[in-house]
């Protein structure tokens, strides 16, 4: 049920996209459903669950392979969403191409906090079992970068995020303070 949950979830994207956006032209909705397609396509969450599988319950796997993993599955989401937005609103091919950066570094350092937070908070705090990356062998970014790389990478990561959107001055304090969230979050 869960698997044609999902599917029909996904559907509906398409659907919202081409039903309720008004007041836009066309190419611009256009434009969106296919970055829809792309961000859950091959190149994106179904390419990156595909990898996050292979590499299960494996002890050679790199830096830049979990990379891979979290910028095609968490980070190819929130670069839709984040896109989507600026397309729909007439940004410049720059700052469309900004605002995906941006959203790709929010998305890896989504997915650092969370490796951290699964062994620093407890599972009352996360709302899930907290230590189940490391029970079933799962490859994090703290099994790489060990707990303080881990936040010093997840800082890193925010900071060159939000520089990216320096370009929309007092218009990106907002996402700039969805960044600093995403580090700075307890579940």
């Amino acid at each position: 049920i869960a698997i044609l949950a999902g599917d029909a979830l996904l559907s509906s994207s398409f659907e919202y996209v081409a039903k309720y956006t008004k007041g836009v032209p066309a190419e611009r909705i256009v434009e969106v459903i296919r970055r829809l397609g792309t961000s859950v396509g091959p190149a994106g969450l179904a390419g990156g669950q595909v990898k996050d599988l292979e590499c299960e319950d494996k002890d050679d796997v790199t830096l830049e392979d979990l990379e891979w993993i979290h910028t095609h599955k968490t980070a190819a989401l929130l670069k839709v969403s984040v896109a989507a937005g600026a397309v729909l609103a007439g940004a410049s091919p720059e700052e469309v191409a900004a605002c995906e950066l941006y959203a790709e570094k929010i998305g890896l350092a989504f997915q650092i906090a969370d490796d951290i937070l699964d062994v620093t908070a407890s599972s009352k705090e996360l709302g899930k079992t907290a230590g189940k990356d490391e029970s079933v062998n799962k490859t994090t970014y703290v099994k790489l970068l060990g707990l303080e790389g881990s936040k010093q990478e997840a800082r890193r990561v925010v900071e060159e995020a939000k520089a990216l959107l320096d370009c929309f001055g007092d218009r990106a304090i907002p996402l700039k303070a969805i960044a600093d969230f995403i580090v700075m979050r307890k579940n």
